[in-house]
């Protein structure tokens, strides 16, 4: 048996990425792969900018604006408690979105959170930190100011978020919700990213019944078609579902055949294994090539891998993947194995999962010579709970769980023991 991560290099080493790009809206672009880096084009902020609701002063002179409030009689510079204040008349008001004119020389400036930051002033304070003063005149009116300010406090810095030729996304990455902000922020209307890869899906097994219709003896039905179909959609793939293949060689290699056209992956369950009734290999050894592997880890040892041969594929073939029959085996060698795969055909640049180191809150004494996959959930504690039963065939098991613990070959556990957590978040 294969170790995974020669499994994991073998199958990779076949893969390139596709190279076929599109411009999508940049709403669209949801876990799409960026092709090409994104830079910016402009200053984020593009000018100085209040933080606040308040007003905006030059700080460098307010006590020389203090001490001659004081000698004309103003009450500036009286002590208010502990804290020493200056009097300056407002002799301006800046909403967001306008052009303010320069400050004058000892006063403030009322202005509004995201507005732009007068010429001459260095420090915004915030409306809570100041007594305004009514205008009897009509004016903009007054307002006292602590003079135990920081200088600068309360200003966005033009530029401190995005620079001007900046590359702010690079190619490669996987575009979550907080980096289409950032793409639209930048003032990006579409972004290119790679196309999507199209899959072809199909079961094989005449024990196999679709959701909805009545299970006659014998029969089960299909869960692999509905949860293959969704993770393939959650990795933003084309699919094209093509049902339940009977069993026979000749309905095999037809489907093969059908799966190709204008596909780039075929992905099937069951029929992987060599038994008489399994009849992807001899269809794969007719239609194209076929790698057989049997991985050393648990669930899911078979895995197939080849391709199809076919004139209406891209370049004339079509990369193929079998997965187990059994529903979690399925699932989680589409999470170790496929997932990959759809990845470095959209180009991305991380392929492998990130892992978590958490403390155990069980005990297993069931060693395996293979690496083990158990489902498992976070508890409120930070700790690793585990669903009950670990059979390969219960669904149920990774319904509940919220991510894979890995367990080295030969392992055992005991409570605390430190373990590499998968989150099903960052796997599909």
């Amino acid at each position: 048996m294969l170790p995974m991560e020669q499994a994991l290099e073998r199958l990779l080493s076949q893969v390139q990425p596709l190279g076929l790009t599109e411009s999508v809206p940049t709403p669209l672009a949801l876990g799409r792969i960026l092709a090409q880096d994104l830079v910016s084009p402009l200053d984020v902020p593009p000018y100085d900018n209040s933080a606040m609701d308040g007003y905006a002063i030059r700080r460098a002179g307010l006590e020389a604006d203090a001490q001659a409030d004081a000698q004309a009689g103003a009450q500036a510079g009286a002590q208010r408690g502990d804290t020493a204040t200056a009097l300056l008349p407002v002799s301006q008001r800046i909403p967001a979105g306008s052009v303010p004119t320069a400050l004058q020389p000892g006063t403030a400036a009322r202005i509004f959170t995201g507005a732009t930051v007068p010429e001459g002033a260095d420090t915004i304070l915030m409306q809570e930190q100041c007594e305004a003063v009514a205008d009897v005149a009509g004016g903009l009116g007054q307002v006292r100011v602590p003079l135990s300010v920081p200088q600068g406090q309360h200003i966005r810095r033009r530029g401190e978020d995005l620079q001007r030729g900046q590359t702010i996304l690079s190619a490669g990455a996987r575009l979550n919700a907080a980096a289409l902000g950032l793409a639209a922020t930048a003032g990006a209307a579409a972004l290119t990213v790679a196309r999507r890869p199209r899959v072809a899906l199909f079961s094989t097994g005449d024990e196999l019944v679709l959701p909805g219709q009545p299970l006659g003896p014998g029969q089960i039905y299909n869960s692999n078609r509905t949860t293959l179909h969704a993770l393939l959609l959650a990795l933003g793939c084309e699919v094209r579902d093509l049902g339940i293949v009977p069993d026979t060689l000749d309905a095999t290699r037809a489907a093969l055949r059908e799966a190709a056209r204008n596909s780039d992956l075929i992905l099937s369950s069951g029929g992987v294994s060599v038994g008489e009734e399994d009849h992807l290999k001899p269809a794969l050894e007719r239609e194209g090539r076929l790698d057989l592997w049997q991985i050393a880890i648990k669930p899911g040892k078979p895995l197939a891998f080849g391709e199809v041969h076919h004139a209406d594929a891209p370049q004339g073939r079509c990369f193929y993947m079998g997965l187990p029959g059994n529903p979690v085996s399925s699932f989680v060698t589409f999470l170790l194995f496929v997932r990959p795969v759809l990845l470095r055909l959209q180009g991305a640049t991380q392929l492998a999962p990130r892992g978590y180191q958490l403390p155990a809150e069980f005990t297993w004494t069931k060693a395996d010579k293979r690496r083990e996959f158990l489902r498992g959930r976070v508890t409120d504690q930070g700790g690793l709970a585990l669903f009950g039963n670990q059979s390969s065939g219960v669904m149920s098991s990774a319904a509940w769980a919220d991510g894979l613990i890995e367990l080295p070959p030969g392992a055992t556990v005991e409570p605390g023991q430190l373990l590499r957590f998968l989150p099903f978040n960052d796997l599909f």
